[in-house]
């Protein structure tokens, strides 16, 4: 695959927040990001589908999801596109999307939670690097984590090289080298997910129970291809566990099983402290350090 990095992030850049996904049910909150984006020296344009929904969804149709999408990409004028929101929507987009003008328009695509799907399936589709970051509504139209905020601008600058987890447990032992790939758990499960090289794979999720994990992650590996793709698990946080030993149990016998180098305390989460993880990037992931080192650079 050509890779291609998009061009790093600087003042006076133009952002453009979209929506494809959960529709906007607090507009306040996202003029709230045009402003705080502003007032760090950024222009803003704001997505039609920022206003309108249909059903639960963004956009008062998936066509215009898919038009305000490709319009965001072939606007020169921006250059760089922050998803406001996850919940439901992208599965819906991706079999009649242009990936032609996404391929041709190379910018920096960012967001977590169901735009997983558009950030592997953009660097799957285009070799175009993606960055799994928090959002316009519910991080930068609230209040932002001093954190979170300088992890999210030093890796659009291209600036971050290395993830720490903090108070992490080591699973299984090891270190390994990969394409930087994943997101949400629940949304990988549902897209065509095959990598074409040997992955690290970082996962997260909210609210859901471990019998659940344990079926997604089953799901996953029960395709042997992808199986002998990956070479790590990564592991964010996954919030409102019912029962945390059960759910550690379940990632120990994952490591033993797999034999691959398995770690948690990354902060890729819904929660409110987050890192901004670059989608496509070349890792080396160490489970003793509890470190992503970032190899390569992943933007111009």
């Amino acid at each position: 695959m050509n890779i291609i990095k998009p061009k790093k992030l600087k003042i006076g850049d133009t952002i453009g927040i979209l929506a494809v996904s959960g529709k906007i049910k607090e507009y306040q909150r996202i003029e709230n990001a045009k402003k705080f984006f502003e007032n760090e020296g950024y222009n803003v344009i704001v997505s039609e589908t920022c206003k309108t929904s249909h059903r639960y969804m963004a956009g008062s149709s998936d066509e215009e999801c898919i038009r305000n999408l490709e319009e965001f990409f072939s606007n020169k004028k921006i250059n760089a596109i922050l998803c406001a929101r996850g919940g439901y929507g992208t599965l819906r987009l991706i079999n009649k999307i242009n990936w032609d003008i996404i391929k041709d328009n190379p910018k920096i695509f960012a967001g977590y939670s169901d735009i997983t799907i558009l950030l592997n399936l953009i660097f799957q589709k285009t070799g175009i690097i993606t960055f799994h970051s928090p959002m316009a509504s519910g991080d930068f139209g609230s209040d932002i984590n001093d954190y979170t905020k300088e992890k999210f601008f030093n890796t659009l600058k291209g600036e971050t090289k290395v993830i720490q987890s903090e108070n992490g447990k080591n699973y299984y032992k090891g270190e390994a080298q990969g394409i930087l790939t994943g997101g949400n758990l629940a949304s990988l499960c549902c897209m065509d997910f095959l990598p074409d090289e040997n992955i690290i794979l970082f996962i997260e999720d909210l609210n859901e129970p471990v019998y659940k994990i344990d079926r997604m992650l089953t799901y996953l590996f029960n395709n042997n291809e992808f199986r002998k793709k990956v070479k790590g698990i990564a592991i964010g946080e996954f919030l409102n566990l019912e029962d945390k030993s059960m759910y550690e149990d379940l990632i120990f016998e994952l490591g033993k099983e797999l034999k691959i180098p398995a770690a948690d305390g990354f902060k890729i989460t819904h929660g409110k402290i987050k890192d901004t993880v670059p989608v496509g990037a070349k890792g080396l992931f160490n489970t003793q350090e509890g470190t992503i080192t970032i190899l390569e650079d992943y933007t111009e």
